[in-house]
């Protein structure tokens, strides 16, 4: 997950990028200029899952502002150094999604900006289930029939956006723009038609239909969805189940 960050005090970023780092996120520190010129790319499709963390600073709420007038609607959470029920709320009134106080965790951050977005995309829980598949959103590797399938980062991050999106048709660019859109060394174009392929079977050998998931619409991209003839288990398969879990 890739993250825009505005630190203003040079010492702090350095510890700061270690605990991003450290949870899987991508920080690309930005100055002032980036609050005139860089919100653009932003407002894309693929890029609305970008966070971008504001350090304290006497223009927080200028920026804030900033940020959501120019149509950006990403996660956006401001780090302040100390509790201050008075600004938080006048940060969260101008558009700011969360507030955080130090000392800054990276597994708190990458938590909340998880959350940011699983609720922009309609999900107020942690997972959700598609046929025999259950995809979680933070962090852990799918279950397929129950039992957990192994997903390499880039899998990942492409089947979470897919999971995001359940039911509805992702053109390729936008999901290649969310995996690869801040990276430097860009691959091949037929990157994500590789890794859909990976995915399909990792899902298919797993599922006890033998179904794929992940269907290819022609001309304008994939869709992560139940086969159509997918049946609901029943009430009398489901109960003995939970009630084993239960006892365990």
């Amino acid at each position: 997950m890739r993250a825009y960050v505005f630190e203003p005090r040079e010492k702090r970023r350095a510890s700061l990028a270690a605990e991003l780092e450290n949870v899987g996120l991508k920080p690309l520190f930005v100055g002032e200029e980036f609050f005139d010129t860089g919100l653009a790319p932003l407002t894309q499709p693929g890029c609305e899952h970008r966070a971008i963390l504001i350090g304290e600073s006497v223009n927080t709420h200028k920026q804030i502002r900033t940020i959501r007038a120019s149509g950006c609607e990403n996660p956006l959470i401001v780090l302040r150094d100390f509790r201050n029920s008075t600004d938080t709320a006048a940060a969260l009134d101008r558009g700011a999604d969360d507030v955080i106080v130090s000392p800054i965790k990276g597994s708190e951050v990458f938590s909340r900006i998880n959350s940011i977005i699983r609720r922009s995309h309609g999900h107020a829980s942690e997972s959700i289930v598609v046929g025999e598949v259950t995809a979680f959103f933070d962090g852990r590797d799918p279950l397929v029939s129950g039992a957990r399938i192994k997903l390499s980062k880039r899998e990942h991050s492409i089947f979470q956006h897919l999971a995001l999106n359940s039911n509805k048709v992702i053109s390729k660019n936008a999901i290649y723009d969310a995996v690869y859109g801040m990276s430097a060394d860009q691959p091949f174009d037929k990157v994500i038609d590789v890794y859909i392929c990976k995915l399909r079977k990792k899902i298919a050998a797993a599922a006890e239909s033998g179904a794929q998931y992940i269907e290819t619409i022609h001309g304008r991209g994939y869709k992560l969805s139940a086969p159509e003839d997918y049946e609901l288990p029943s009430v009398e398969t489901i109960t003995p189940q939970l009630s084993l879990q239960a006892r365990a």
